[in-house]
């Protein structure tokens, strides 16, 4: 019932396609395990994506820790539009996103993937809801900036443009 939950989060997290399905693995393996335990303190889908973000960040710092070929170039190389640094268009959210770093990566996948309100994500990373909050700006002007949205703004209508 909540696999595909599971697996989009691991996916959003965890960028090469095959970690994030062992990612996905170890999360259904851990909640299988971990149900009897379930108490009821928080929403049983709050618990499970808590399990689900855990094992992908694991599963992050499991790749870290593995050693790096030494004879191809690993180094991840954007498309350059122009001499300015300006991203292509054409790149990828998911490419965008493994770019931020893992706070703010985390926070926006919870938010706008699995769409859990700012106390749910606060318990599921164990910090308070005014960090998720500046995660979740952080994060979305990060990630804009990637993107070559140079428009961070709040989304408010610039004050020059008037309704007539």
């Amino acid at each position: 019932m909540h696999y595909d939950s599971v697996r989009t989060v691991c996916h959003r997290i965890v960028v090469n396609k095959a970690d994030a399905e062992d990612a996905t693995q170890h999360a259904l393996i851990s909640i299988v395990r971990a149900l009897p335990g379930f108490d009821g303190r928080s929403k049983f889908s709050t618990w499970v994506y808590r399990i689900a973000t855990n094992a992908a960040l694991d599963e992050v710092r499991r790749i870290r820790r593995r050693p790096t070929p030494t004879d191809i170039d690993a180094t991840f190389v954007l498309p350059m539009a122009d001499g300015t640094g300006a991203v292509d268009a054409q790149m990828d959210v998911a490419q965008a996103l493994a770019l931020l770093p893992e706070e703010y990566r985390t926070t926006l996948v919870l938010r706008h993937v699995a769409d859990l309100d700012y106390e749910e994500i606060a318990e599921i990373q164990g910090v308070p809801v005014g960090t998720v909050r500046s995660r979740l700006a952080r994060g979305r002007t990060q990630l804009a900036n990637i993107l070559g949205n140079q428009d961070t703004s709040t989304g408010r209508h610039n004050p020059d443009e008037r309704n007539t």
